[in-house]
């Protein structure tokens, strides 16, 4: 297929372009296969450089000889364009709407991206799970690396490595995954080295209407239990959701054949429920009626915040076990590839220090959601204005970072990454000049040479002169648990999100200079100001 195929104008002049917070410009338009470009006279400080993949909508309208494009991005950003002729316009309307829907992998920029400062190969094995074998190695040898799914033979959504008990041999192994949806076995995904006890995940067990069983599957679990130690199994779907799940052929372990684990079912919104969710949150953000209850009532509507509140509560309950109890614990919904890996990353970050730092957090995302086969490209398909229906659209890694948002504003110290190092994460998972983020799962990425074609957002990300953007001046190394709270009055909406294209940041952007200007003065002292720093968070905290 030639990209040229697909676009019916490739420039136009005399085109005005209208952003927020920036004056309009007039320049010339040019559609490329893979960027909306606009030029102007005025130097390169006016020019628009829109990679077409982060399009989610566009509207058209006619006004007078003219046509106006609106354009509605991915990263929740709206923009327009006024274009000299109505036969002009429908037509680059029209070549935008061909080269935003194309749905091979291979034709997307990552591949096409080739920045000279930095290589192909920088980024992509940072973070194996050979490397985290070997840091488990150091605390315990109850757990061996295993490569029964060399090819990805035995799942398709797992790794070709991936850490299990040692009491269980590969042969058993393909016992297990034959009884678990998908092929998801259980595998390891956290240790605690207060306790000594771990978080694993995996998917539902298919045992059907007939309460079928798998005894590789019951003994692998009875292993991973010390003696005299009990186990918690979180399903994160409702009781009435995983019985209708075993008339389909799925199911959840049973009391009688899984002894010490107990089951909690602990239901969160996932799918539709989700992508609905979004699109109300960010038609609230967007109502221009001035009226403070129509946007309250608008945003209650939304259940956005709801949906936080259930995962963070969830999330802290499966740290509750681990780290309170001295339980163990397994985390599945059906699939196991959403909610499951939203409460095993946020269990981590809530446990473990090294995850609240910038490395440590892009470890988790490697673990927990990429190598763990979270279905990027499917569920990041759309964001909050695609006009097409419905599929498998839905923000899980978006709540995931907002719950991270949350709890980096109820601890402000402990966390090494700053606000825009996860707004960089939401605009990357859903459109990028990155491989990082492309495909569905590690199948995916190693059948299309992803890691050999295209650049690591990490390498990006972890150069220097990038890296400074994304850390967090106030941070303070804290190896304590933390513990958010899920009170109406702690969780709030995310601003620098959700309002950053509707409202100026302007007066946040002064505070957190002002608290870089007293951490860098403080740094030069024997101790900084506590309360200076106190009343600029306030102040923070305020605007």
């Amino acid at each position: 297929m030639e990209f040229s195929e697909l676009i019916e104008t490739s420039k136009v002049d005399h085109v005005l372009l209208s952003r927020p917070f920036l004056q309009p410009v007039k320049g010339t338009l040019c559609v490329t296969s893979h960027h909306l470009l606009l030029s102007s006279r005025a130097g390169d400080k006016e020019e628009l450089w829109l990679l077409i993949r982060n399009i989610d909508g566009i509207e058209k309208r006619s006004a007078g000889s003219s046509g106006i494009i609106t354009i509605k991005c991915k990263d929740l950003c709206v923009m327009s364009l006024e274009i000299p002729g109505m036969e002009e316009c429908l037509n680059i309307a029209k070549s935008i709407e061909a080269l935003s829907s194309l749905e091979s992998t291979s034709h997307m920029y990552p591949f096409f991206y080739r920045p000279k400062q930095l290589n192909l190969l920088e980024g992509w094995d940072l973070f194996t799970p050979e490397e985290q074998f070997t840091k488990l190695s150091v605390h315990t040898d109850n757990w061996r690396l295993s490569y029964v799914n060399k090819e990805f033979a035995v799942c398709t959504t797992y790794p070709d490595a991936v850490i299990v008990h040692k009491c269980i041999d590969d042969a058993a192994i393909k016992m297990v995954a034959g009884f678990r949806q998908g092929g998801r076995f259980p595998v390891f995904s956290y240790y605690h080295k207060k306790t000594k006890m771990i978080i694993m995940r995996s998917s539902q067990p298919l045992t059907g209407a007939n309460g079928k069983r798998c005894k590789e599957d019951e003994h692998f679990l009875a292993a991973v239990l010390q003696p005299d130690k009990k186990g918690y199994i979180i399903d994160t779907r409702s009781i009435q959701a995983a019985h209708q799940a075993k008339v389909k052929g799925g199911g959840f372990e049973s009391k009688t054949n899984y002894h010490n684990w107990k089951r909690l079912h602990r239901p969160i919104a996932r799918g539709r429920v989700l992508q609905e969710s979004l699109i109300k949150l960010v038609d609230a953000c967007n109502d221009q009626s001035n009226s403070i209850d129509r946007w309250l009532s608008k945003l209650e509507t939304s259940k956005w915040l709801t949906h936080l509140k259930t995962v963070l509560t969830t999330a802290c309950m499966a740290a509750q076990c681990v780290d309170r109890e001295g339980a163990s614990v397994l985390i599945h919904g059906s699939e196991g590839r959403d909610t499951t890996l939203q409460l095993t990353s946020l269990a981590q970050i809530i446990l473990d220090p090294d995850c609240r730092t910038i490395s440590g957090f892009q470890a988790l995302i490697e673990r927990e959601w990429l190598q763990a086969g979270h279905p990027f490209q499917l569920r990041c398909a759309s964001s909050a204005y695609s006009h097409a229906k419905l599929k498998q659209e839905a923000p899980v890694f978006l709540i995931f970072l907002d719950c991270c948002w949350q709890m980096s504003c109820q601890f402000p110290c402990s966390f090494q990454f700053n606000e825009q190092f996860l707004i960089t994460l939401f605009e990357h998972a859903y459109a990028s000049c990155f491989g990082t983020f492309l495909c569905n799962n590690e199948k995916e990425r190693f059948t299309l040479n992803v890691k050999e074609q295209t650049i690591s957002i990490w390498a990006r990300m972890n150069s220097p002169s990038e890296r400074k953007h994304y850390v967090n001046p106030l941070y303070e190394r804290n190896n304590f648990t933390i513990w958010p709270s899920v009170a109406p009055q702690s969780l709030q909406l995310w601003q620098g999100l959700f309002l950053r294209w509707i409202r100026t940041p302007e007066h946040q952007n002064e505070a957190w200079e002002q608290i870089k200007h007293i951490v860098e003065l403080g740094s030069r002292k024997a101790n900084p100001s506590s309360t200076e720093l106190s009343v600029l968070k306030e102040d923070y905290a305020a605007n």
